[in-house]
C-alpha cells in the first residue's frame, strides 16, 4: 500500500458517507456519529501503532482498516434503523461484504486485501478467531484496541449530553433506570467480558463496557485509557453501591497493572 492508495480510500469513504445523507435530522445524526467514531478510530489506530512502532506500510493499512472498520454500520442502519446487530444484521460482516460489492481494496496486492477484508469482518466478534494468519490476528487486535477506546469516548457523549440532542441509536433502546443485574457485576470481578445477551438496562451496558478493559491487547491502548480517564468517568454514570464502588477500585487497579507491567 501506498499514500495515493490511502488518500483514494479515504476520498471513496467520504463520497460512500455522503450517499447516505438524509433530510431527517435524527437520522443524519445517526450517520454523522458514525462518520466522526470512524475518524477518531483512525486517530487511535496510528497513536497506538506509533507506541507499538509499526513500520510504514504496517502503519497505512492499520490506517485504512480503521477508515473502513464500520463501512457496515451506513447500510445497516439505512435498512433497519439501528446499530444493534441481534436485531439487524451483523455490521462487520455487512462491512467485508460491502468493501467486496464495491470493490474498493482492488488497488492493492492480494495479502494486504485479505488483512484490511479480515479485519473489518472480524472486528466486532465476541473472541477473536484463532485460525486466521498471525499477521490478520494482529491487525484484528490492533482495530478491536483503538474501536473500544472511541466507542467508550461516543458513549461517554451519550450519557453527558441532553436527551433531545442524543444520537437516538447509540442507547440500543434500553431502558434507563437505576437498576442493574448481580451477574453483569460479578463478571467484572472474574475479568469476564460480558456479553449482550445478559443485558437489561443500560446500566448493564455500562458495565458491559467497562468489562472490555479485559479484552484490550497492547499497552498503548491502556496508557490511553488511563490517561482519557474513560473507568472513572464511566464509573461516574453508574449507581454509588459498594459493589459499584469495588468494582471500580478492581478496574482502575486492573488498568494501572496493566500500563507498569
Amino acid at each position: 500500500m501506498n499514500q495515493n492508495d490511502l488518500i483514494f480510500f479515504k476520498r471513496e469513504f467520504s463520497l460512500y458517507c455522503k450517499s447516505f445523507c438524509s433530510a431527517n435530522s435524527e437520522d443524519q445524526r445517526n450517520i454523522d456519529l458514525k462518520e466522526e467514531h470512524t475518524r477518531h478510530v483512525c486517530e487511535n489506530m496510528i497513536e497506538i501503532g506509533r507506541g507499538l512502532s509499526l513500520s510504514q506500510n504496517q502503519m497505512m493499512l492499520a490506517e485504512a482498516i480503521g477508515l473502513f472498520h464500520d463501512i457496515g454500520r451506513f447500510p445497516q442502519y439505512a435498512k433497519y434503523k439501528t446499530f444493534r446487530d441481534s436485531i439487524s444484521v451483523n455490521h462487520g460482516l455487512l462491512g467485508a461484504e460491502t468493501l467486496a460489492e464495491k470493490k474498493m481494496l482492488q488497488t492493492l496486492p492480494h495479502d494486504e486485501q485479505e488483512i484490511i477484508m479480515q479485519s473489518v469482518k472480524f472486528h466486532n466478534v465476541f473472541a477473536v478467531p484463532k485460525k486466521e494468519k498471525d499477521e490478520i490476528i494482529f491487525f484484528i487486535r490492533l482495530i478491536r484496541d483503538a474501536d473500544k477506546l472511541d466507542i467508550w469516548r461516543v458513549f461517554l457523549e451519550y450519557y453527558e449530553t441532553p436527551d433531545e440532542s442524543r444520537a437516538s441509536a447509540v442507547g440500543l433502546g434500553l431502558p434507563d433506570v437505576p437498576e442493574y443485574t448481580a451477574e453483569v457485576l460479578a463478571n467484572i470481578f472474574k475479568k469476564e467480558i460480558v456479553s449482550l445477551s445478559k443485558i437489561k438496562t443500560l446500566n448493564d451496558f455500562k458495565l458491559l463496557q467497562l468489562s472490555w478493559v479485559f479484552d484490550l491487547n497492547y499497552k498503548p491502548p491502556f496508557r490511553l485509557l488511563l490517561e482519557r480517564d474513560y473507568v472513572n468517568r464511566i464509573i461516574a454514570h453508574l449507581p454509588q453501591t459498594e459493589g459499584i464502588q469495588k468494582a471500580s477500585l478492581f478496574l482502575k487497579e486492573f488498568v494501572q497493572k496493566s500500563v507498569s507491567d
